[in-house]
């Protein structure tokens, strides 16, 4: 069957809002290679967006799924509870940051995780608003695509969004924003525009993800947990995209002093199977009534299992220091194409979430980072954009990527970078 087929099938059956990047139709994978329908071969540099760091069907997450399979599908945890789920939030428990005994529940989606971390802080203050910061992303959901702090494509032609959120500058120096000027405007908003004894919850990504893969530094993070011990807000921690070793740790809010009140997680938190968590303190935890939080699929048997499984991996086969040696290597090989390519304004990223950014003429350049894409894609190499302006290219490897096929992919990029200068 060939992809320009079932391409013309999907037009037709599909609505244009799930919007699709390739039109090659994937027919297997195996840890960072994927072959599509046609039987040609790519190397996965998008993880599903974030969601492979243990890599496709990885064995061990794959043996535990099986063995789930042959007890049972689904029962819900609500009406008849399974003792891997308790296992689970049991050891979510022990490795979030965050001081004292803490409190796990599971759902389906990064975005319901954050919809349900809003709702607790909402239940554990007694405070409505909420704020989060430019460039963002927290779901399509409509409580997520308010936090979310870019309009297209995530907001243009929604209607009005859920009141009380509101927006600050993250800081980004390459783009005039430092840390103590996001910290400042973050102030004069509690004068301007919302008391800060109405803020239930300060949400944040300690690494953006959509937004450009810009780090939090730390002063930043720290003053911000000062602010929010100030006003009795709650610190929630977007780790959606950065958990489960991509950044080089367990969880990127290990890179700082300052610790989270309330953790989301998703993504490769399962390995591919659907599965989502908030962690946080356990009298925070425990403000919702029961019944308050759950649902019908929250916690399926399936994700629950390979959660379990993908932990092992992480810690058996060392991932976080496998981050940061192939986030280093990364690093170094595009910086020594920056005399070559002087497109490149900057590369970034700790452990293996990783980004190159591109201007041209001093300015960001879409044109430029969707051309490299491209042109990789054409030579069996699968990248990502990102970024509010679309110039940045994210590296989203599985960390389990065989040392030769993570060189031949080094190959590909510049061969890539190449191209899209002449083009």
């Amino acid at each position: 069957m060939k992809n320009a087929e079932i391409e013309t099938r999907r037009q037709a059956a599909m609505s244009r809002g799930v919007g699709v990047m390739t039109q090659i139709y994937a027919d297997r994978a195996e840890n960072a290679e994927i072959w599509d329908k046609e039987g040609k071969r790519y190397i996965d540099f998008a993880s599903g967006i974030a969601v492979l760091n243990t890599g496709h069907r990885h064995p061990k997450v794959i043996a535990a799924v099986k063995d789930q399979i042959d007890h049972f599908t689904h029962t819900c945890h609500q009406v008849v509870p399974y003792e891997n789920y308790v296992r689970l939030a049991e050891r979510l428990n022990g490795m979030v940051p965050g001081a004292g005994e803490k409190k796990t529940i599971f759902v389906t989606t990064g975005a319901e995780a954050v919809e349900n971390a809003i709702k607790i802080a909402r239940a554990a203050t007694g405070r409505q608003a909420v704020i989060a910061f430019t460039g963002a992303f927290h779901g399509r959901t409509f409580m997520g695509m308010a936090l979310t702090g870019k309009v297209v494509p995530y907001k243009v032609g929604f209607g009005g969004m859920p009141a009380d959120v509101f927006h600050v500058p993250f800081p980004v120096p390459l783009h005039g924003m430092s840390a103590e000027q996001s910290i400042a405007a973050l102030e004069y908003l509690f004068k301007a525009d919302v008391d800060p004894k109405r803020v239930a919850a300060i949400i944040v990504e300690p690494v953006q993800g959509e937004g450009g893969f810009y780090e939090a530094p730390r002063e930043f993070m720290s003053r911000l947990r000062a602010i929010c011990d100030q006003h009795g807000i709650l610190l929630v921690a977007d780790e959606v995209q950065t958990g489960f070793a991509r950044t080089g740790k367990m969880f990127a809010m290990d890179h700082h002093d300052a610790k989270p009140d309330l953790t989301t997680m998703a993504k490769s938190l399962a390995g591919g199977f659907p599965l989502a968590a908030v962690t946080g303190r356990a009298e925070i935890m425990d403000a919702p009534a029961p019944g308050g939080l759950g649902g019908t699929y929250g916690g399926n048997p399936l994700g629950i299992a390979a959660a379990n499984a993908v932990l092992d991996v992480i810690e058996e086969e060392g991932l976080c220091d496998r981050a940061n040696q192939l986030g280093g290597r990364l690093k170094q090989h595009l910086a020594s194409l920056r005399d070559e390519v002087p497109e490149i304004v900057d590369i970034r990223g700790p452990g293996f979430m990783n980004a190159v950014e591109f201007n041209l003429g001093g300015k960001p350049s879409a044109d430029f980072a969707g051309k490299v894409r491209t042109e990789a894609l054409k030579r069996g190499l699968l990248l990502l954009t990102c970024g509010v302006y679309g110039n940045v290219i994210r590296f989203l490897s599985p960390i389990t990527i065989q040392d030769g096929i993570f060189t031949e992919a080094l190959g590909l990029l510049d061969d890539s970078i190449r191209a899209a200068r002449k083009a």
